[in-house]
C-alpha cells in the first residue's frame, strides 16, 4: 500500500482544444496541508476539480491510498465520503435550514439515522461556531457563515481529505479572518488539507507544503519557507512580488 494518502501522476485535462493541466504530478501525505498558489487560470480550481472528480482527467491518473480512483469502476460518492471539497459559492441548499445542510449527506451517503446524523452535524457546528443558526435558511446568514457552514458540512461527512476551492474568494475582507481561523483549527489539528488560495499568509504560515502553478503545469513546490524566501523559478518569484514586500 502507498505511503502517499493521494497520488496524482502525469494528469492533464483539456477542455476543447484548451490544454488546461500539462503533466502535472504532486502528492499529499497524511496529515499534510497543501496550498496551491498562482495567478487566476493557471489550472489550480481545475486540478481540484479532477481531484474530486468533477472534472475527468484526459490522461494520467489519481490514487488514493494507492488505488485508482479514475477508473471506470470508482464510485464518485463513496470516493467524495472520504475526499470532501468546499466551494467559493459556498454550494449551500437553500431551501434547508442550516442543520439540514449539514445532515443531508450523512444521511443520504453514510446512510447514517437522523439521530446520529444531527449528534454529528452538531457538533461541527458548534466547532466552527454556527451551532446558534442551526434553524436559519442560508439566505439569512453572512457569506462568513454560509462558509462555516459549508465547512462544517463537509466535516459532518468525517472525510479524510478536505479539499478548499478558493474558500475566501467571495467574501468580503472583514469575513475572510474568521473562515482562515477555522481552517487553521483544522490544520493544527492534523486534518489532510488541499487547499486553492490567494490568501499568502495562510500559504506561508499553515501549510507544510506549497504548489505554485502557472499556465497548468506545477512550476515549484517544497516547503513554504523554501517557496516563499527562496523561489528558484522565475515565474514563482514574479508571482509572489505581486504579493509580498520582496
Amino acid at each position: 500500500m502507498s505511503e502517499h494518502v493521494i497520488e496524482v501522476k502525469h494528469l492533464s485535462k483539456s477542455f476543447g482544444d484548451h490544454e488546461v493541466l500539462k503533466d502535472v504530478d504532486f502528492n499529499v501525505d497524511h496529515g499534510d496541508v497543501t496550498s496551491i498558489i498562482g495567478a487566476s487560470g493557471s489550472g489550480k480550481s481545475t486540478l481540484l476539480r479532477c481531484i474530486n472528480l468533477l472534472e475527468k482527467p484526459t490522461s494520467g491518473e489519481i490514487l488514493f491510498h494507492g488505488s485508482s480512483i479514475t477508473g471506470h469502476d470508482t464510485d464518485p460518492c463513496k470516493y467524495r465520503a472520504k475526499v470532501g471539497m468546499c466551494f467559493q459559492s459556498f454550494n449551500l441548499f437553500n431551501n434547508m435550514t442550516v442543520l439540514e445542510n449539514c445532515m443531508t449527506g450523512p444521511v443520504k451517503v453514510l446512510k447514517k439515522n437522523k439521530e446520529e446524523a444531527r449528534s454529528t452535524a452538531l457538533k461541527f457546528l458548534e466547532k466552527v461556531g454556527m451551532a446558534p443558526y442551526i434553524n436559519a435558511k442560508p439566505r439569512q446568514l453572512s457569506g462568513g457563515q454560509k462558509q462555516r457552514v459549508a465547512i462544517a458540512r463537509a466535516l459532518a461527512m468525517q472525510p479524510e481529505v478536505l479539499l478548499f476551492d478558493e474558500p475566501t474568494s467571495a467574501l468580503d475582507p472583514q469575513m475572510v479572518g474568521e473562515v482562515l481561523s477555522v481552517m487553521r483549527q483544522l490544520a493544527n489539528e492534523g486534518l489532510t488539507m488541499i487547499v486553492v488560495t490567494h490568501e499568502m499568509a495562510f500559504a506561508r504560515d499553515v501549510s507544510n507544503h506549497v504548489v505554485y502553478m502557472a499556465d497548468g503545469v506545477i512550476c515549484e513546490e517544497g516547503r513554504p519557507e523554501d517557496i516563499f524566501d527562496n523561489p528558484k523559478d522565475p515565474k514563482t518569484i514574479e508571482f509572489l512580488q505581486r504579493f509580498t514586500n520582496r
